[in-house]
């Protein structure tokens, strides 16, 4: 059968005659619905590509779905939520679901207001990366629109939870520290909103990691935390902070790889060299730890696997699944030229 010419748009109707299959078979390639086969799904697609379908997204709101996905995260400038951001196009790419992204910044009320903007366009589904608003707020949102949040260990039936092992992670990167005969081991955390509810955000858990394994190697009496942003100018303020201190640690951990590049900066600047002075270590593993005039030591969060592991926690639940599900993502050390011994004067 010949595609459809002229002006008139292709309509699903169309599909359907130009495939050789039922409406309702269309219907469920289009919603990535389960129980389609291989070869009917790509008969569907093959047909769309030949008449230039494209779904009417106006329309589909009104029959109930937009085929349209919310991403909230508070900044687009962590390389780390560039990762989880891949693994989810990644799970949604062949469908046809699309994405839109919103970086609300770190205030509670601006990430509320955007939220709320996302549900007001009839969004299908939200992920909420590291959500800082009211724990509350995303608990009524969830109730009404299938809602996967990622990086927080509070758990509820209204959402699915997407999470790394964050006190496994800040454990591995003291026993690598420990290892190497550090004991002065600082971190840099941030504290987050304190009023959001959100009692398990990964800084704390992190936080709580970081602890208990001081403890565990008998070194509590010299954990110190600095607090700040996770950001390259707030991990430069704990840097000088730490390091042009009196007693400067021998190794410090940054909480993220964003806050170990500000602490490499302030490092620069007081003329220490990493590793022969201090060492020093981060968090998320992200494409800029890798690269070669950095090669930092981190901790990897597969932020790929998480966005991947929320996108199909996603569908499932727009899909109809009511039962909370949690993922937890299970972290690894990638030692790289950061880290050594602490200088000879401190062993």
């Amino acid at each position: 059968m010949a595609p459809t010419s002229g002006k008139r748009r292709v309509t699903i109707t169309d599909v359907a005659l130009h495939a050789g299959v039922s409406t309702s078979a269309v219907s469920k390639v289009l919603r990535n619905a389960y129980g389609v086969s291989p070869e009917m799904r790509e008969r569907v697609r093959a047909a769309m590509a030949e008449l230039d379908y494209r779904p009417h997204a106006a329309a589909r709101g009104m029959r109930g779905r937009t085929y349209t996905i919310g991403v909230l995260l508070d900044n687009i400038r962590n390389a780390f939520f560039a990762d989880i951001l891949e693994g989810v196009n990644t799970e949604l790419r062949g469908g046809d679901y699309q994405v839109l992204i919103g970086a609300a910044g770190f205030g509670e009320e601006d990430q509320t207001r955007l939220a709320r903007a996302l549900v007001d366009r009839q969004m299908d589904g939200l992920i909420l990366i590291g959500p800082g608003f009211p724990r509350t707020e995303v608990l009524r949102t969830a109730a009404t629109v299938p809602t996967v949040v990622i990086g927080h260990h509070d758990v509820a039936e209204e959402h699915d939870s997407v999470v790394d092992a964050d006190a496994l992670g800040a454990g591995l990167v003291i026993d690598h520290l420990v290892r190497l005969g550090h004991r002065r081991i600082a971190l840099t955390s941030t504290p987050g909103n304190r009023g959001s509810g959100w009692s398990g955000t990964p800084e704390r858990v992190q936080r709580r990691g970081y602890h208990e394994a001081m403890r565990r190697h008998g070194l509590q009496d010299l954990a110190r935390v600095a607090m700040t942003a996770f950001s390259e100018e707030g991990g430069y303020r704990a840097g000088m902070e730490l390091l042009a201190s009196a007693d400067r640690p021998t190794a410090v951990f940054g909480g993220a790889d964003v806050a170990a590049m500000g602490v490499f900066r302030a490092a620069r600047e007081l003329g220490l060299r990493i590793p022969e002075d201090f060492s020093l270590a981060g968090y998320n593993n992200t494409a800029v730890a890798a690269l070669a005039p950095v090669r930092l030591t981190s901790v990897d969060q597969a932020g790929g696997l998480m966005g991947t592991t929320a996108a199909r926690l996603l569908l499932e639940r727009i899909e109809g699944r009511t039962r909370s599900v949690l993922m937890t993502v299970s972290p690894s050390l990638v030692v790289r030229g950061t880290t050594g011994p602490p200088p000879a004067t401190e062993v």
